[in-house]
């Protein structure tokens, strides 16, 4: 006698087919919110990024960063040294530091440093002989600094180069400056700057990090750059290596 088959698949089977559909909803779904974060991302970029590789925008994003860490810098130091915005001229700390960040981001000269600009000014500002607002010159030196590192943008596209040795050496420039920003004191002993603190009633080493932010995103950049330029010589030499012609369209 011929086996009739079951009309209902046993359980084991049932199983497997309702896993195989939740899994290919499950699957739908994924890609559907895929698909919808990439519109969301593509709306919500701006159009001068279709003119930046990837190295280039996240130079454009460091610099936002670290000048953002800068100008939280000066906010605080602000605080520590209530003295310095008297100098300043201007009885908020805001109003004294948009005249910096100004000065920054336009790459215009600061009145109290003489036209001096990133090493200049940041010797100049840590000097005895320096009697302005210390705070404000100190930033300003640091950030005129970075912009100069960086080729004098704050914004990167394909046809900018970005040396990465300037940068690393930018880098390095921080660090000096976070040492005297810690050690340099004046002539009655006292730090120029109060910043950094370590005494019985707590620790405040919030400058210290940011600073080291600051350092952290340089040296990143630095190895993309060098990853960057290597890769362009590497391809070179393998299209000469393989005798490949270079694309002209």
């Amino acid at each position: 006698m011929a086996r009739v088959l079951p009309l209902i698949a046993p359980p084991i089977r049932r199983h497997c087919l309702v896993l195989a559909c939740v899994s290919m909803l499950f699957a739908d779904g994924c890609s559907q919110q895929q698909g919808r974060d990439i519109v969301s991302q593509f709306r919500e970029g701006q159009p001068q990024e279709f003119l930046q590789t990837s190295v280039d925008r996240m130079a454009t994003l460091t610099m936002r960063d670290n000048l953002d860490s800068l100008y939280l810098l000066m906010s605080k130091l602000y605080l520590r040294n209530p003295e310095e915005l008297k100098k300043s001229g201007f009885l908020d700390a805001r109003i004294a530091g948009q005249q910096v960040r100004m000065a920054i981001e336009l790459q215009q000269p600061l009145p109290t440093l003489g036209g001096k600009k990133d090493l200049a000014a940041l010797r100049y500002a840590m000097s005895p002989q320096f009697l302005g607002d210390r705070v404000g010159a100190f930033i300003y030196a640091i950030g005129s600094m970075l912009v100069t590192a960086h080729g004098n943008r704050l914004e990167f596209y394909m046809t900018d180069a970005i040396n990465p040795t300037f940068v690393s050496n930018a880098a390095r420039n921080i660090e000096t400056a976070t040492w005297i920003l810690s050690q340099r004191q004046n002539r009655n002993g006292e730090p120029m700057l109060f910043s950094n603190e370590i005494s019985e009633e707590g620790s405040n080493l919030s400058f210290a990090v940011e600073f080291g932010k600051i350092v952290a995103r340089l040296d990143l950049l630095t190895q993309m750059l060098d990853e960057r330029y290597r890769r362009i010589g590497l391809n070179y030499a393998q299209s000469l290596l393989f005798l490949n012609f270079l694309p002209v369209q």
